[in-house]
């Protein structure tokens, strides 16, 4: 009664109206979900990636929510939960026999669809189109030209770009409705798209670092071609990490592991913080791997932070240490070759290390959890099932060994750190206000030296046939005309090659004689090295060698120093790496240079008593892919001239080498 007429009307107008466009709003949601799922989740199909996180990541920083599920989930459970799919790669074999479950009912469903790697080659293959073993393997970051006009996954790209491209089966025959949008250098096709049907596919890694648009390619299929919207808004992780170690935790203590690296010291203060001080006993175990000075250095950074470490200096049982493997003894670890086995004593006997710290500490062992820096990359290399149900196992990091997994499915361990990469820890050392000089220091592996030394029994592993050495010779005089000189390192090195571990030879080159380290083409060197593992397919990793020049037809090639995880052979590479790690600081390296693996090879090249050495300056942001310092860029050549001078003037060294591997092929670690 106090409004006019006509108000009245306007009023419930304007009512109307907004309920029209309420009820609009939901059918229009509705009719989103009965289309294609979810309006902004997306299910990640994994078939074993090494990079299926990092999809997952990269997803979640385009503000869409993703979910991590099996390649074998079937249609019925994607329809109408999800608005798009993607489709990961993996280590299988599309047409083999033995190749992961997948309903192909799912590329029926109506949902856009973006397969990667392994999964542009199912969804070929599913769809009609022929996959076959490729007539080489490719572990490279390659140019390639996209279609930018017709193809919505490129639109806005420039035509040319580089990519990670690492595969050993190829697309042979398009499927029907399918055309090429992609192309590598030799024409290749690397790149399919069914646009009325929105399936597309890349050979190559769109998720890694390597693919430089790779996220501009995540926009197009999330947005233009899926139709999500950015509005995913995460909880804290660093709140979701707090109520993860009160949740398993609840009234009891925590014995954390802290080695001195970001992650552990993160682990460390994430524990005290959500726990209080008074139940959180940090553990540095000095296992006789450490670099020199390491220990007192650490308990001198962490007691600034308030960490109070008890030291377990166990060097002594560390290289008499034992495992059990599939029910037989391995070890003694001072006496041990393998890789691989020297990882699991080592994991192993870090978790017996603990047991004895519990008692030392006084303890009750029923009211104690153990907390480990355990990072994304650890688990995903070691096969474990909490990453992926079907990765292959590139190396067991000590912190995923069969006795970790075992106290980790009695609910014994806590590992806040599970879901991030390196850079995510370090991003949280921050907020947690850690120094900058703790968040930033050069990561340094829990077995320590153990695993930079490649151990032997003094006999050099099976030669590199002639055929191999003409390839590698006609791969290098297509880049110069310079003679260089090749030789067979006499070692194995893990490496990771399509989802799948490898373990292959190591070459050096060497010029015709001694050249300034500024006055070498690097360029070249780094061109050779890449295109190398793609034409023989037993070598992983391409070093430059100082000296003289020198082919594998010497003798001296060959000679192999017995080498163990003793402490005349720590000492060797301590020396070494403490001349690094100090010209790394001088020229304040360590924040440039994500990390500077300094690594011993039994090789002596005749000089007896002698070993070598080898440098593995690496970039990366995630640890998941990543390439060697460039010489003259990220690694000024006055510091790498200091470092190689400093080494080689060790009475112990034969040689010193620069690795100049991407990952992949090569691991950042040698072994």
């Amino acid at each position: 009664p106090l409004l006019p007429r006509k108000m009245h009307v306007q009023s419930r107008t304007v009512v109307v109206a907004g309920a029209v466009a309420a009820a609009a709003a939901v059918l229009w949601y509705l009719a989103k979900k009965r289309k294609g799922g979810h309006l902004n989740r997306v299910a990640i199909l994994d078939a074993g990636a090494q990079y299926g996180k990092l999809i997952d990541r990269r997803v979640r920083e385009c503000k869409v929510e993703s979910i991590v599920l099996p390649l074998s989930t079937p249609a019925s459970e994607l329809k109408g939960n999800y608005g798009a799919i993607i489709i990961s790669g993996g280590p299988g074999s599309c047409y083999a026999p033995d190749a992961p479950a997948f309903d192909k009912e799912v590329l029926d469903l109506g949902i856009p669809i973006f397969g990667v790697c392994y999964g542009y080659q199912l969804l070929n293959f599913a769809k009609g189109g022929q996959v076959e073993l490729a007539d080489k393997r490719e572990d490279l970051q390659e140019h390639i030209s996209v279609d930018t006009k017709d193809c919505k996954l490129f639109a806005g790209m420039q035509d040319k770009q580089r990519a990670l491209l690492t595969h050993g089966d190829a697309v042979k025959r398009i499927a029907p409705g399918f055309r090429a949008v992609s192309w590598n250098t030799e024409g290749k096709v690397v790149a399919i798209a069914n646009d009325k049907a929105n399936l597309y596919g890349v050979q190559f890694h769109p998720e890694v670092d390597l693919t430089e648009k790779g996220m501009e390619m995540f926009n197009n299929f999330l947005f233009n071609i899926a139709g999500l919207s950015p509005t995913y808004t995460p909880k804290s992780r660093h709140q979701a990490a707090l109520d993860e170690i009160r949740g398993i935790v609840g009234q009891k203590e925590v014995l954390v592991l802290v080695s001195g690296g970001v992650d552990s010291s993160v682990c460390a203060a994430l524990c005290k913080e959500a726990l209080g001080e008074k139940r959180v006993h940090a553990v540095h175990v000095d296992h006789g791997f450490m670099r020199k000075n390491e220990s007192e250095l650490v308990e001198q950074a962490l007691g600034a932070q308030g960490i109070v470490l008890h030291m377990a200096r166990v060097a002594k049982e560390f290289e008499e240490a034992c495992t059990s493997v599939k029910g037989k003894t391995v070890g003694p670890l001072g006496k041990t070759i393998s890789p691989e086995a020297k990882r699991m004593i080592i994991g192993d006997t870090f978790m017996r290390i603990t047991d004895s710290a519990i008692a030392d500490l006084k303890i009750n062992p029923d009211n104690v959890f153990l907390a480990q820096g355990t990072l994304r990359p650890d688990l995903i290399e070691s096969g474990s099932h909490i990453a992926s149900a079907k990765a292959d196992v590139i190396k067991t990091h000590h912190n995923d060994t069969a006795l970790v997994r075992k106290l980790r499915d009695e609910g014994k361990i806590v590992e806040p750190l599970k879901d991030y990469h390196k850079d995510e820890v370090r991003a949280l050392g921050k907020e947690l206000g850690l120094p900058h000089e703790l968040v930033w220091r050069q990561p340094f592996p829990g077995p320590g030296l153990a695993i930079r030394v490649l151990c032997s029994d003094g006999k050099a592993p099976e030669a590199l046939s002639d055929k191999d050495f003409i390839s590698v010779m006609q791969v290098a005089n297509a880049y110069t005309a310079a003679s260089l000189s090749v030789c067979e390192l006499p070692v194995r090195s893990v490496g990771v090659q399509g989802d799948c571990r490898s373990y292959k030879a190591a070459i050096a080159l060497t010029l015709p004689t001694e050249t300034p380290i500024k006055d070498i083409d690097w360029t070249t060197l780094f061109a050779i090295s890449r295109r190398i593992p793609s034409e023989v397919k037993d070598i992983s990793r391409t070093c430059f060698m100082w000296g003289p020049p020198i082919t594998s037809s010497a003798p001296a090639t060959r000679a192999v120093a017995p080498t163990c995880c003793t402490q005349d052979v720590m000492d060797q590479l301590r020396e070494a790496d403490a001349i690094v790690t100090k010209v790394m600081i001088k020229y304040q390296l360590e924040y440039k240079i994500s990390q500077m693996p300094v690594v011993l090879l039994p090789a002596t090249f005749g000089e007896a008593g002698k070993r070598s050495i080898v440098l593995r300056p690496f970039i990366t942001r995630d640890f998941m892919t990543g390439k060697p310092a460039v010489p003259g860029e990220e690694l000024p050549f006055e510091a790498l001239d200091e470092m190689v001078k400093g080494i080689r003037a060790l009475p112990h060294v034969a040689r010193v080498c620069y690795d100049l591997t991407a990952k992949p092929p090569g691991t950042t670690e040698w072994e």
